[in-house]
This record gives C-alpha cells, sequence and structure tokens, in this order.
C-alpha cells in the first residue's frame, strides 16, 4: 500500500514537472490557458472545462474552453469575480453545463480568475487529494500566466512606444512642413492628409473662428447645415476636446451631422479653430494617443494660419505704406515749392503731417505783380481721405482764381464746389487773403477757421470775418470779407488746430492762449524768427509725445 502511494506521488511530481516545463515554455498567455486547461481535463478525466479571467469592471470573461457548445457559451451570464459564489444565473450555467469544481487563479499579484472543470468520466467526486494537487497545478500556472501577462503588456508598451515615436517622427516632419507654407489653403490640406492618413477618416472639416466669423479651409459635412450648427455653439469658446456623448449632450445638430470629435485648435488659451471629425473607417474609438496626435497637429497648423495671417498683413501693410509714400509724395507736389518774393513782406511756412498723408494745406499764389493770395486749410479726418480732399480743395481754389472773382463772391463758389464733392461728415475750416504790395493793404475771408492772429506792438487783433466752414452745405449766407490797412512791422499768424491742441505726454494741450501769450510778446525780428519761436515753444511743451493732428503755420511779416 505504501508502495502504491510513493508511486502515485511520483507520478504527480512528475506530471507537475513536466507541466511546469511545458507551460513556461512559452509566454504566450493563450497557450498557458489552454494547456492549463488540458492538462487539468486530462489528469482528471473531465471531458469539459472553461478559464474564466477576471476583466474590466470586475467581470469575469471566457479565456478558453473545451467540451462547451458555442450555444453555452453565447449564455454566458454577465458576474462579477466578486459574485459569482452567490450569482444565480453563473450557479445555473454551471449546473446546465454539468460543471462540477470551481477553483480560484490566485498568483503573487492577486486573484486571475477561475479554472472550471466538468464532471468525471466515471463519474465520482473530486477528492481532497484531487483539489490539493489542482491547486499545486494552479500555483504554478498562475506564475506562467503573470508571466505571459507581463509580456503582453510590455510589448503593449513597446506598441505604444513605437506608435509614440512614429508620431512624434510624423509631428516632426509636419512642423517643417507647416513653417514652410504661407497659404491657408494648403495648411488646411496638410493638416486634413495627416489626420487622415493616420487615422482613416471619411468626414471631417477644419474651421478658423473668431468672435464674428467662421471660415471653412476644408469641409466634407453638409456645409449648408454645418455652418448655422456651429454657429450656434459659439466655436470660439470651446475650450475642451469633445467626444461622442459630451456632443450629442449638448450640440445634437453637430452629431446628426455625423460629427463624433471636436477638437479646438488654441493659441495661448484662445481657440482659433476647430478640427471636426467623423467615425473613423475602422469603427475603432479614438483613444487619447489619437487625440493627442490630432490636437498636437492641430496646435501646429493654427500656429502656421497665424503667421501666414500675419504674413498677409505684412504685405498688405507694405502695399499700403507705399500707396501713402506715393500719396505723400502727390500731396508734397501740391504745396508750394517756393516762397514767392515780395518788396514789402517775408513769409516763413511749415507744414508737418501727423501721418504719412495729412489733411493740412497752404497755398500761396502770385496774382500779378503786386498781389499775392494765401490760404490756408484743415481738412476733417486724416490719411488718405483727407487728402484727396485737400487735393480736391487746391484744384478748386486754382480753378476759381484765374476767374479774379471777388473774394467773397469767389469764397460762395468754393463752398458749392466741396459741398458737391464731399461725402457726409466731411468739411474744411479755410481761411484765404489776398495782400496789394503796392499799398499794405489785406482783404480775407475766413471760412470756419482758427482765426488768424494780427500782431501789432503787442497788440493782437483775431481775423474772424467770413462765414461757415466749407462742405456742410450750399451756400445760403453769402460769405463777407473785410479790408485791414497793415503798417510797418505787423506779424500776421496763421495756424491750424494741430499747434494749439497739440498735446504732451499728460494729455495737456498747448491752447490758443498760450500761442497768444507767445506771439504778442515776441520781437517782430523777421517772420522765419518768428516761425522758429512758435514751433521750438511747441516742441518744449510736447516734450516728444506723438501727436494726432497736422501742423501746419504761415507767418507774414510787413516789413
Amino acid at each position: 500500500m505504501q508502495t502504491k502511494d510513493q508511486n502515485s506521488a511520483l507520478r504527480n511530481l512528475s506530471a507537475l514537472v513536466d507541466f511546469s516545463n511545458v507551460i513556461n515554455s512559452s509566454l504566450d498567455i493563450q497557450f498557458a490557458f489552454n494547456n492549463l486547461l488540458l492538462t487539468c481535463l486530462g489528469k482528471f478525466h473531465a471531458t469539459r472545462g472553461c478559464i474564466l479571467i477576471r476583466g474590466v469592471d470586475n467581470l469575469l470573461n471566457v479565456s478558453s474552453s473545451k467540451g462547451l457548445t458555442q450555444e453555452s457559451l453565447n449564455s454566458f451570464p454577465v458576474v462579477k469575480f466578486s459574485d459569482y459564489g452567490s450569482n444565480k444565473e453563473f450557479q445555473a450555467f454551471l449546473k446546465k453545463n454539468r460543471l462540477a469544481l470551481t477553483q480560484k487563479i490566485i498568483s503573487s499579484d492577486g486573484e486571475i480568475g477561475l479554472l472550471i472543470l466538468g464532471e468525471r468520466i466515471d463519474g465520482s467526486n473530486y477528492s481532497d487529494d484531487d483539489i490539493n494537487f489542482l491547486k499545486t497545478i494552479l500555483n504554478i500556472a498562475a506564475t506562467a500566466i503573470e508571466n505571459a501577462r507581463s509580456v503582453e503588456k510590455l510589448k503593449l508598451l513597446n506598441r505604444e512606444l513605437d506608435g509614440k515615436v512614429n508620431q512624434l517622427r510624423s509631428l516632426f516632419d509636419l512642423s517643417k512642413e507647416f513653417s514652410g507654407i504661407l497659404e491657408k489653403d494648403m495648411i488646411g490640406k496638410l493638416l486634413v492628409f495627416s489626420i487622415i492618413g493616420q487615422l482613416m477618416v471619411s468626414k471631417y472639416a477644419v474651421v478658423i473662428c473668431d468672435d464674428v466669423k467662421l471660415e471653412f479651409l476644408e469641409n466634407k459635412f453638409q456645409h449648408e447645415k454645418l455652418e448655422p450648427a456651429l454657429k450656434d455653439c459659439m466655436p470660439a469658446e470651446l475650450k475642451q476636446v469633445l467626444q461622442t456623448d459630451q456632443i450629442i449632450n449638448k450640440y445634437s445638430k453637430l452629431f446628426e451631422l455625423g460629427v463624433s470629435l471636436i477638437i479646438p485648435m488654441q493659441i495661448k488659451g484662445s481657440t482659433k479653430g476647430l478640427i471636426l471629425l467623423g467615425e473613423r473607417r475602422s469603427g475603432l474609438k479614438y483613444s487619447e494617443t489619437d487625440i493627442e496626435f490630432i490636437s498636437s497637429v492641430g496646435s501646429l497648423a493654427i500656429i502656421s494660419i497665424e503667421n501666414a495671417n500675419l504674413f498677409q498683413e505684412a504685405i498688405e501693410k507694405q502695399k499700403l505704406e507705399k500707396d501713402l509714400e506715393l500719396a505723400r509724395n502727390i500731396q508734397q507736389n501740391l504745396l508750394p515749392n517756393k516762397i514767392p518774393q515780395m518788396k514789402n513782406f517775408e513769409i516763413a511756412n511749415i507744414n508737418k503731417s501727423a501721418k504719412q498723408v495729412g489733411g493740412d494745406y497752404y497755398d500761396l499764389i502770385k496774382l500779378d505783380e503786386n498781389r499775392l493770395l494765401f490760404a490756408i486749410a484743415d481738412v476733417s479726418g486724416k490719411g488718405v481721405q483727407a487728402a484727396l480732399l485737400m487735393a480736391n480743395l487746391q484744384a478748386f481754389l486754382q480753378a476759381v482764381v484765374k476767374q479774379n472773382f471777388p473774394l467773397a463772391e469767389a469764397t460762395n463758389l468754393i463752398n458749392d464746389l466741396v459741398s458737391g464733392n464731399t461725402t457726409m461728415g466731411s468739411f474744411i475750416t479755410f481761411f484765404w487773403g489776398i495782400i496789394d504790395d503796392s499799398n499794405n493793404v489785406l482783404t480775407f475771408v475766413n471760412a470756419g477757421h482758427n482765426p488768424p492772429l494780427l500782431i501789432r506792438k503787442g497788440e493782437i487783433t483775431k481775423l474772424k470775418k467770413g462765414g461757415m466752414i466749407l462742405g456742410v452745405m450750399e451756400t445760403v449766407i453769402p460769405y463777407e470779407s473785410e479790408t485791414v490797412k497793415l503798417q510797418k512791422d505787423d506779424l500776421l499768424i496763421l495756424f491750424t488746430d494741430g499747434i494749439t491742441e497739440a498735446m504732451n505726454k499728460n494729455l495737456e494741450e498747448y491752447t490758443d492762449e498760450r500761442l497768444e501769450e507767445l506771439v504778442k510778446n515776441l520781437e517782430p525780428i523777421s517772420a522765419q524768427n518768428t516761425l522758429d519761436e512758435i514751433i521750438d515753444d511747441v516742441n518744449n511743451f510736447t516734450g516728444g509725445a506723438e501727436q494726432s493732428d497736422d501742423i501746419t503755420c504761415l507767418v507774414i511779416k510787413n516789413c
């Protein structure tokens, strides 16, 4: 009897050694399951059995089976590992399929699952020795299973790592591609090709957005429905990646169009665009790795799009600067290029635009041997529009002067011409006069301009006579002129409000009062000296602050 038990023990030991050698000969986890199940069926003379592995959410899944029909496997109940002993459906499954023995598979890392064996061929029950021997087999198998699992995890990690490396290589290559493209259409195509090449997507859209408008670089959804659906969700406010469930709950119209993934393209936390993707052709869901890749490509794309916009703006600015420079040259040619000489009067002038082209205007026209016409004007607004209106005024003035109308009548005509050629809201303040060198007489008309200052022995007279500013409406009340007899050392100072409204860094204005206080105390040395004193005082007051208005000044001195 003792010899028989020893022989049985030796056979069991030999079987365990053989089993250990076989199950550890491969690191394939399915090989381990199959060999475990076949060894147990052969050892205990059973015809059916299965291995259940604890999976996601602690649920048991059939990993390997023998002797069970497909119908039986399809009817395997949903059961948690922790509840298998009390789960009625599970117990019914065991009974229906005549599965008699259930034993846990336990490794050093915890419970792996269950080994279930059917009834023995001879109908005998499993003895305590059988169960102890089975536990030994399961201990050996558990180690092999854990080793195989570790290898599977390592393989999975290696695959993920390879995928990450490939994505990084792709992103590196794409970054070079994106950086060399400055056309938004081409950027959109490269973005789409990068994504659909990696993820096999049939429906997609790339949308550039701001608070005002949407721009579709690419779109394979129904455009007539996509645009209003996007406007409803305010794209510029989308900050997070949205997947199918979130899209269904928040933006059902987009889901109905087939959108299953929305990825915002952001710069410094501000959403500048969206990538909309439909389902993958493979039917697989978008993984976190997929989303990270799409987001990274989107970031490269939106930066390139912003660079393209900046590049385009730079080109447009360059073109505009060239146009403005041309306009400035034309405008400067409209102003007098030299000062007419007179026997009894000297003249000094300055014209400085706040922008490349401005709205200030002055003119000096010798009418005959003794008479000089001078004018100064300030056109409303700045830039090209003001310059064009100024050019019109200069043309009108040159044409009217040749008609030799009295000054007041000529002003009526100029106002009618300006009114008929200006848009609503545009106007011109205007002052002009004629000095007769033979008798020192000044005749002038003021059309709403800053009254020029006539300084005589420290006293100031403001030349106001005239009428309304030019361009508001056609003449209803005729303009009036005034004639003044000039004396030796009289100073006539004409200026635009760029002088009196010049601001310092504290946003304080130079003011008419300061100008008047300055000029009435000046020694009338010369016209140029007087002009230099005025400009120096304005510059000292402003202290280098940037000015928003043109500066024009004429000084006429009776010698």
